[in-house]
């Protein structure tokens, strides 16, 4: 996958297969340890100790419309070519938490890619899960969340289309607050 955007969207798939209802996507750049971090967090169905050991293996997958599972591979493959790494822990019954760092700077870092996209149709989509979007730099951090909107918006749902593109351009907004003149 070229976006890490859609590493996340691929991931949290997996979470929403998993069951879960309470999805946390967290992003942390730090240029001093020159690491970018993503790690989904879900409180979805889990994994036994003998699926966790397979997730990773690209001819392994617990949906029965395909034979292969590439999104854990992929995102690893992706995260070592930065010399960074990827891990999973996972518990039956509690949820899995999905980690994996990039090198920063590394010039085969895939580009972030569009995260506000991506977070909103993962909300619009699922209005039934609370999706958490949090984004950490050393200038800063912003924090996302369905539940608080939606308390906020009353009977007004986010698949409204003028709600999509406001919620859209907040995070936007709210990002580049965050970020680096890079």
């Amino acid at each position: 996958m070229k976006e890490l955007s859609l590493h996340i969207l691929d991931l949290v798939q997996n979470s929403i297969r998993a069951n879960a209802d309470r999805i946390e996507i967290q992003v942390t750049e730090n240029i001093k340890l020159d690491q970018y971090c993503i790690e989904i967090i879900d409180n979805g169905c889990g994994m036994d100790e003998e699926t966790l050991k397979k997730a990773i293996d690209p001819y392994f997958t617990s949906r029965t419309t395909r034979k292969v599972g590439l999104g854990l591979s992929l995102f690893k493959q992706n995260a070592e070519l930065t010399g960074g790494s990827m891990s999973i822990s996972s518990e039956p019954g509690k949820g899995t938490r999905v980690s994996a760092i990039f090198g920063h700077t590394h010039l085969d870092r895939p580009m972030m890619g569009d995260i506000a996209g991506t977070i909103i149709l993962l909300a619009v989509s699922n209005p039934s899960i609370s999706f958490r979007y949090r984004h950490q730099t050393d200038s800063g951090s912003y924090c996302f969340d369905t539940q608080e909107i939606k308390e906020a918006l009353g009977e007004i749902p986010l698949s409204n289309s003028e709600i999509k593109h406001y919620l859209e351009d907040m995070i936007l907004e709210n990002l580049k607050s965050i970020h680096y003149s890079n």
